[in-house]
């Protein structure tokens, strides 16, 4: 997937689909109320490949937590994320030809859909796959949600042109407010993901499965009911695990300026705070971009 491109007619479906929104709450936004099967991981591969469209084809994958009060998350990227991410990929060409999937999150403990993907998309399709996500307001009483189950599902059963045919990595964003989480279990992928495994993999080795493919990242959503009473607490645990790559977000609808401005310091770019025009956004992003890691800057 992944054909099409991000212009004219996708932006205006976007406005359009932005103005539906307009006083709706979230649950109105979100209709679904079971995981629709167009979002099912079970058995399947989700394709980002090189068209005429797109013939340098980047893959960036956005996990979004949808548990508890993380469905503001999903909420951000319907009324503006989606577009914003798009709009400002294409404007500051951190990557070339940006391919978007969006997951979703939830507890594979306890939940019904701990996972649901969409399609690797180039253009207003994604719209559509967004709109059908399940905000399952679920969770458990532990200290973490699933977010592991994202990297097994990219390192296991996505087939991306941009390693395949240049070694070129893709991007992969797992956005949430509670603590890295503990291993998946065996039982966990078989009945969510349908791959038999002989064991119990570690949250650090399903990470080095997906590094394989993808720069992975991990957002704290500082304004999570758990990160606002235990934010320490869940920065130490995403730091052990990630250390740089793990960063904290202290506005939610500055989610998709963080990601691209993300993308953009791991390209090699510097000084991006400023590239963005309010001073509100520039001062959300020079927090964010503050500990990120700096390669050489690009020429």
């Amino acid at each position: 997937m992944g054909r099409g491109t991000w212009d004219g007619a996708s932006r205006a479906s976007y406005a359009s689909y932005t103005s539906s929104t307009v006083g709706k709450t979230t649950e109105e936004i979100y209709r679904s109320r079971n995981m629709d099967k167009d979002l099912n991981p079970f058995g399947v591969t989700r394709e980002s490949c090189d068209s005429i469209e797109n013939p340098q084809s980047t893959p960036i994958i956005i996990g979004l937590d949808v548990t508890g009060s993380m469905g503001i998350l999903a909420d951000t990227i319907a009324r503006s994320g989606l577009g914003v991410a798009f709009d400002q990929l294409l404007d500051k060409k951190p990557v070339s030809d940006p391919h978007l999937m969006f997951m979703g999150i939830g507890d594979a403990n306890c939940d019904s859909a701990p996972l649901q993907v969409s399609q690797f998309e180039g253009d207003a399709c994604i719209i559509e796959q967004v709109s059908k996500l399940w905000i399952e307001h679920g969770g458990g009483g532990n200290h973490f949600e699933s977010y592991n189950l994202p990297w097994y599902f990219a390192a296991t059963h996505t087939k991306i042109d941009s390693v395949d045919k240049r070694g070129k990595k893709g991007y992969l964003f797992t956005c949430g407010d509670e603590e890295a989480p503990d291993p998946l279990t065996a039982a966990q992928i078989k009945r969510f993901i349908g791959d038999e495994v002989q064991g119990n993999i570690s949250s650090e080795d399903l990470l080095r499965m997906a590094q394989e493919k993808y720069n992975c990242f991990h957002i704290i959503i500082e304004e999570g009911s758990y990160a606002r009473s235990r934010l320490e607490k869940t920065r130490e645990s995403w730091n052990k695990l990630m250390g740089q790559h793990a960063v904290g977000l202290s506005d939610h609808t500055k989610l998709a300026e963080a990601i691209v401005s993300i993308i953009q310091i791991a390209e090699g770019h510097t000084d991006v705070a400023s590239g963005w025009t309010d001073d509100k956004t520039q001062q959300v992003i020079a927090q964010v971009a503050k500990n990120l890691p700096r390669p050489a800057a690009t020429a």
